[in-house]
């Protein structure tokens, strides 16, 4: 997982245009492919049907590795951040299981004790996230055209 700060959006940059859109998702699967191969996972090919993106905020990518495994990983004003596909049915399951998994790296960096302030504010931006995250999930809207 990787620590990425980010500032909130503004209102100007809420709307944003084809090209920006564009622009952001070749990003987001260039930190993809790279967050997958510094974890040694060599990405072959994205499940475009599988992967959704709410941009500038989120993508969730499906991506087939040659080691013959399938992945999602999490990328755009969050930390990067990969599970095998077995974790999630789909991209909305995903987001909820990365939500929980970094509630609890965070409860976890907490109650280890972190007196290091680069510890703590990474345990804060996890829990910030997360709920993010999870709004995304639960937001009915955002997924109304996806298939059940």
């Amino acid at each position: 997982m990787q620590q990425q700060e980010k500032k909130p959006l503004t209102a100007k940059e809420q709307v944003i245009t084809d090209e920006q859109r564009m622009q952001w998702q070749r990003e987001c699967f260039q930190t993809a492919q790279k967050h997958l191969a510094e974890k040694g996972i060599m990405p072959k090919s994205v499940v475009d049907k599988d992967s959704r993106f709410l941009a500038p905020l989120c993508a969730m990518w499906k991506f087939k590795a040659q080691n013959g495994k399938t992945y999602w990983v999490v990328t755009g004003r969050l930390p990067t951040d990969h599970a095998e596909v077995s974790a999630a049915t789909d991209a909305r399951d995903a987001m909820r299981y990365f939500s929980l998994q970094w509630q609890l790296k965070a409860d976890q960096i907490m109650s280890t004790g972190a007196r290091d302030k680069t510890q703590v504010d990474f345990a804060n931006l996890l829990i910030n996230r997360a709920h993010g995250l999870y709004e995304m999930y639960d937001n009915e809207p955002l997924w109304a055209n996806e298939t059940k």
